[in-house]
Formats: C-alpha cells, structure tokens, sequence
C-alpha cells in the first residue's frame, strides 16, 4: 500500500459541509469523511454532479425498495469515479499550464515531503512526458473517500404505516449502501456503541477479509479515551470485526456535538494510546482470528495492524507536528478552520462570512441539538434566526420536512423529533396543565423550544452553495465550528490552508490564541462549572460523584501536563512559558471551584 501524501485529514463537518469534499480533494491526495445523515441531499447532488461531468443519471426515487441504501451506493460510486478521473487527469497534467492541479498538489505538499522532493529532482533531469506520468503514478496516492455514520441516529422507518426490519433502520441502511459500493475505504462510527448496528457488521461480507486477505472495507471507531477503545475493540474482534483507526476526538475542544469527556483530556489519551498500541493490537488480533475460525473466514497470517489518529482543536504547525512526533499519530484531523476554504468544502457565502468575522462570544456550547448531546454552534446562525421567529409567532418548534432524528417515543411508539411542531405543541401542552411560578414555566418552556432543525439546517447552506431549491428546507442555516474559529479570519484557499498546516506560512493574526491542551482544559472547566449549576437540594449522590471524578481526572490532566512541558524544549510550543503559566491559574481555579462545591458535605 502506497503512503499516503498528507498527514492531515478532514473530518466529516454537519451534513453538507463536506459532503462532497471528496471531489474536491481526493485527488490532490487528502482524505475526508462525508455524512450519511441526508440521502435526499446526495441524490440531488448526484443529480447536479452527473450532469457536471456528463455521466448517466437514473433517478432512485422513494419507492425503490430499498431506496436509502441504494442512493448512497451510487453517490459514493459516482464520487470514486470522478475522483479518479481527477487523479488521473493531474497525473498526466505535466506541462499542461490550463488546469494546474499537479502545480496545486506540489504547493501543498510539506517541503519535507518525500513525494516532492523526488519530483523536483526528476523534473530537473529534463524528462519526457511518459516518465514523468510514470513516475506519479508510482508515488502519488488519492485521498481516502470515507463516510461517518452517527451510531445512534438510526431512525426506524416505516412503510404505508408498516414498521420495516431493522435492516432498514437509518444507520443500517447507510452502512449497507457503503458495503456495496465500489470504494475501498472506511466508514467511521461516531456518537458511541449501537449493538444492533455492530451485529449487521457480522451480515456484511465486505467487512471480512478477502482471498488476498486484505480489508477492502475498514472501520474507524471515534473515542474519547482507552478504555471505551478497548471494550469495543475487543467486542468487535469477537464478531469477526477488525477495527482498522481509533480515531481520538477532543470532547469539548471539537466542532459539532460535543461528547464531553469524565475529565481525561486528550494529552493523557493519547499518551495512553502510544503506550499501549502494540498490546492492543496483540489483545485483539487473539479475539479476532478465533472468530473468524468460527465464522469459516479467510484469517490474516499477521495481525493487520491499526492507525491511532487525533482531533479537536489543532491550530499551528507545531501542535500538529508535536502530535505527530510525540504521541506517534498517523494523522492529525483539521476540521474548523476548512470551514473557511470552500475550495475544499461546501458552504454558502454567507455563512462563510459569519463564520470569518466570528469571536469569543459568538461560538457557544449549545442545547440545540434534538439528540440532547451539547452541540458547538454560531449566535446569530439563521437557523436559529428562524427559530425564535417562530416561537415569537406563537408556532414553536419545526415543520420537520425531513424526520432523520425521529428518536422520541414519550407520545407514541412511532417516534418524533424533539425539535419538531409536533413534539413541542404536545409537550407545551403538557406543560400548560403543570401549576409552575412564571420563572419555572419559562425556564421549563425554554427547554423545550430551544431544540432546533439542524438535521435541515446543516445541509441547507450546500442546497444555497449550489442554487438548488430549499423552499421545503427554508432559508435557515446551521453550522457547527469548533471554538477554533475565532482565531482565524476570510475565506481562505487550499494552499493556504494547507500552507499553514505545513507551517509554511501563517493565516491567524491574532497572536493571543491559547494552546490546544490549555483551551481544552478551559472548555472542561467551564462545562464543569455549568453542571455544577445544575446541582440542587435534590441532586442525587451519583451526580456529586461524577463530578468528583471529573475534577479528579483534569488535576491527573494538569499534572500530566506540568511534567510534560519540563521535559520539553522552549522551541516545542509557542510561548512555552506562557502554557506553563496558564495552566497553573487554570489549576488554582479549578481547585477553587472544589472548595466552593455546596453538596460537599454529601461525598
């Protein structure tokens, strides 16, 4: 297998935002992940690519049995098909001044790129047209085209009011359209464990290793420490399963939803990861191969071995390059900040613009999402806009034109979204029957309509990018930028973006930026500080308990950390001395907040 060319990735981003990124990127080498939330949306676009580069569309309407699975087949083979004609296109660009793809691919490259070096040097020698299309295709590499399922957003679906089997449950569905798709790659299963959808996997050739014993579908699992890694891992290896990246997600320090962590922050993870990769390899390869025994399975000779990435947060170079270097990643995930580079990603202009003029203040940790996960969000996103339009009408909650988050039985066992007219005119209801003082009937009423559609409003502004009609969708947008945003600025370009990552040039102007590890602890604090507001008289032990834990396991985090920097040299970190100092107030302002606990006295 040839390297791959970049040591960055770009991580799935809400439902539109890269959900064609592929075609732009892939064959410049970089790889990405595509949502697999929205079918309605990758048939449209499949629609507007075909017709983009002249291939052959036959439409998969919703009376195709099966229809879900189906549309997502053909986007991800329509997605291969053109990027590897893209690829092949730039291989044979040399000299070709009208498209500059190959002249792109170089100015992205690191200067300590092997690839590069080596081009320069063949270029030097003059050669003919036919050795240097050789030479590419030797050492050039697409980027990975794969695709994230959120485990638990896994909608029954029903059919002229029939509930259907569970393999045509949402998450099912997609998992299946991947499988059958031409694509060699991987799908990432994000938002925690779904025992039904991790037992499909065993139904699901594609995942077992072929005649050549190879894996020509992986698995990427996103976790938020070693343990939960471990225990899935191993659950996994029993059912004949081999997880090929354990990709490391910042709880807080992240774009999205936020999975918070019990206090373990990413440091300390890591570390664990690069302490223990071979002995997890080890672990697992055992429960793996006696599966796969048992199944009648082709069994690999050697273990295949598994790639630890990490993301959530990075901004510089030397961030990225430390992880690399130190905790031995194989690739460091750039979310955020692509939000910027609509060469790579699909967003429209305006809010790209809110994205670029963006601060502190505006990028919040939300209760807007129906999954009540927290979710990192933009004040003022027209989503939202349109939102409290609504509620100030008298007509909470949203017409729900697309019903993907359809989870919630509490009025009847076919389920509804929380952000939904439906569910929040029955639970207002509810409400009005309860005899609350105005400050518990708003408080409780806010709760309620703060949910919005971004299952619609995270792929509206791909429908706007593209001038398709959205008159069902509505104008609103929503957007999901990680607290990175505030320190970068405008639109930006491939190579710029990519420059900074390589740390050749750099696009943030403001100087004042915290480190990755310090802002992560500060988002931890402040989580930690809202949820002890939530503490009352009636609060049970467990919860004192579990921020107990949380305080315990950031002062491991602080003292993890404050060895971690003696051992480091001035030059590893911007403002070293800086990051010293600002742990030790974080330190001394978490312990305050101890001292302060009102329910001490129950632990």
């Amino acid at each position: 297998m040839k390297k791959k060319l970049h040591s960055f990735h770009i991580p799935v981003m809400g439902i539109g935002y890269t959900i064609d990124s592929p075609i732009r990127v892939a064959h410049l080498g970089i790889s990405s992940v595509i949502s697999t939330v929205d079918d309605i949306l990758v048939e449209r676009l499949r629609k507007v690519y075909s017709k983009k580069f002249d291939l052959g569309f036959d439409e998969i309407s919703n009376k195709v049995d099966d229809f879900r699975a189906k549309r997502f087949t053909a986007y991800l083979d329509m997605m291969q098909d053109i990027a590897s004609t893209k690829f092949e296109n730039l291989k044979q660009s040399f000299q070709d001044k009208a498209t500059g793809e190959l002249d792109k691919l170089m100015k992205i490259l690191p200067d300590t790129s092997n690839v590069k070096e080596g081009f320069n040097k063949l270029v030097e020698k003059a050669p003919t047209k036919d050795e240097v299309y050789n030479w590419l295709d030797k050492n050039l590499t697409m980027g990975d085209i794969d695709i994230n399922i959120m485990t638990k957003v896994d909608r029954d679906v029903y059919r002229s009011g029939e509930k259907l089997p569970v393999e045509y449950n949402d998450a099912h569905a997609a998992l299946r359209g991947f499988a059958n798709s031409k694509l060699n790659a991987s799908v990432v299963l994000s938002a925690g464990m779904n025992p039904r959808l991790y037992a499909y996997l065993e139904k699901l050739d594609q995942f077992f290793p072929t005649e050549k014993l190879e894996l020509e579908k992986r698995i990427i699992l996103k976790v938020s420490d070693y343990r939960s890694a471990l225990i899935q891992g191993k659950y996994l290896a029993k059912r004949g399963i081999w997880i090929s990246e354990y990709r490391i997600e910042s709880g807080l320090n992240c774009g999205g939803h936020a999975f918070a962590s019990d206090g373990t922050l990413i440091g300390p993870i890591m570390e664990e990861f690069n302490k223990n990769r071979d002995s997890l390899v080890e672990e697992i390869h055992g429960l793996y191969v006696v599966a796969l025994e048992q199944k009648g399975k082709n069994i690999p000779t050697k273990p295949f071995g598994i790639e630890v990435t990490a993301q959530g947060g990075v901004g510089t170079s030397k961030e990225h390059n430390f992880l690399m270097d130190h905790y031995k990643v194989d690739s460091v995930g750039w979310g955020t900040p692509f939000l910027l580079v609509p060469e790579a990603i699909s967003i429209d202009g305006e809010t790209l613009n809110k994205l670029s003029d963006a601060k502190e203040d505006d990028l919040y940790l939300s209760d807007i999402s129906p999954l009540g996960v927290p979710f990192n969000s933009l004040r003022g996103n027209t989503k939202d806009q349109e939102k409290e339009d609504r509620i100030a009408a008298g007509k909470p909650g949203s017409p729900c034109p697309k019903h993907f988050v359809d989870l919630n039985t509490e009025f009847g066992d076919k389920a509804i979204c929380v952000a939904s007219r439906n569910y929040q005119t029955k639970k207002i209801a509810q409400l009005n029957e309860q005899d609350l003082s105005a400050l518990e009937y708003k408080k409780a009423h806010d709760k309620i309509t703060v949910k919005s559609c971004i299952c619609v409003g995270l792929s509206t502004g791909t429908l706007k990018e593209f001038n398709l009609d959205h008159k069902i969708e509505g104008d609103g947008v929503s957007v999901c930028p990680g607290p990175n945003m505030a320190y970068y600025e405008k639109e930006r370009t491939l190579v710029e973006m990519a420059g900074h990552i390589n740390g050749k040039t750099n696009i943030m102007t403001r100087e004042d930026r915290p480190n990755m590890f310090v802002k992560e602890l500060r988002l931890y604090i402040d989580y930690f500080k809202n949820q002890l507001e939530d503490l009352t008289e009636t609060s049970e032990k467990k919860e004192v308990m579990t921020l107990k834990k949380m305080q315990k396991n950031m002062n491991k985090g602080l003292e993890y950390y404050s060895t971690l920097l003696e051992s480091l040299k001035d030059s590893t970190f911007d403002a070293k001395n800086k990051m010293v100092t600002d742990f030790e107030d974080l330190k001394q302002e978490l312990n305050e907040i101890v001292v302060q606990l009102p329910v001490a006295e129950l632990v």
